[in-house]
């Protein structure tokens, strides 16, 4: 069943993205070749509990680490540890936060280093594909019409939306009903109306959309070994249009 939250709930999930592009922001300083993944987690776990918020992904469903990084063929769910960055890598990091009760979600993808031109036309390809996103996500529009108009970007740019994962509502569960598809058909599926809160958050891969969970049950990666990116906002359909609650203006996200 889809809920759909009141003003006050859009600005308790507001608060909550708030702390997480907070977080996000201090990842842009760090990302740099010959950092560990498991520093990037202690510094935003860190950070989140300063704020009196816990991190959404920490022990969901068994997850280890309090954010995720997935590096280069890695799609989502990557675990933080030991790895270091090199130049040239993708790193997508995704930071969700509970505050309040409620929680909100956000993942940014970064160049680390010097990266190859198709590298920068992915990391370009997948963001705009998020923006159509949210542009699209109109009171009276369709998730179908949404998942149709980032697909038709992506396959434009000859990259492949990955199929297996999908944006989801969010407020008081880290995942909640409606999901969003990021491909579909014009004109199908539910219509969003004022209340409903979502994440947009494509996930897009240089070779097929195929993908293959790691043995350690979590990581995802490309079935061909190409890279992948991934873009997120949470975002909030009110009568007047889409209100993305994880931007602010002070924050380049």
């Amino acid at each position: 069943m889809m809920h759909l939250k009141s003003q006050d709930e859009i600005e308790k999930i507001r608060a909550s993205c708030r702390i997480a592009a907070d977080a996000m922001a201090l990842m842009v300083d760090l990302v740099a070749p010959g950092i560990a993944t498991a520093q990037l987690d202690e510094v935003a776990d860190s950070y989140i509990r300063q704020q009196g918020a816990v991190a959404s992904a920490l022990n969901y469903r068994g997850y280890p680490r309090s954010i995720c990084t997935s590096i280069n063929e890695e799609v989502v769910h990557g675990i933080p540890g030991a790895r270091r960055l090199k130049n040239g890598d993708i790193l997508s990091v995704d930071i969700a936060v509970k505050h309040a009760g409620y929680h909100g979600d956000m993942n940014v993808s970064f160049a680390v280093g010097d990266v190859d031109s198709e590298a920068v036309r992915l990391l370009a390809t997948t963001k705009e594909g998020l923006e159509i996103g949210l542009r699209a996500s109109e009171p009276g529009a369709r998730l179908g019409d949404v998942g149709h108009q980032i697909q038709a970007h992506i396959e434009a740019a000859r990259f492949s939306v990955v199929r297996d994962y999908c944006g989801h509502g969010i407020g008081r569960n880290f995942h909640e009903q409606p999901q969003l598809l990021h491909f579909g058909t014009a004109g199908t599926g539910r219509r969003l109306q004022p209340g409903v809160v979502f994440t947009v958050e494509p996930m897009v891969n240089a070779g097929v959309a195929d993908v293959r969970v790691l043995d350690d049950e979590w990581t995802a990666v490309t079935a061909d070994g190409m890279r992948s990116a991934q873009f997120e906002h949470t975002i909030a359909v009110t009568e007047s249009g889409p209100d993305v609650l994880s931007r602010f203006d002070d924050l380049p996200f």
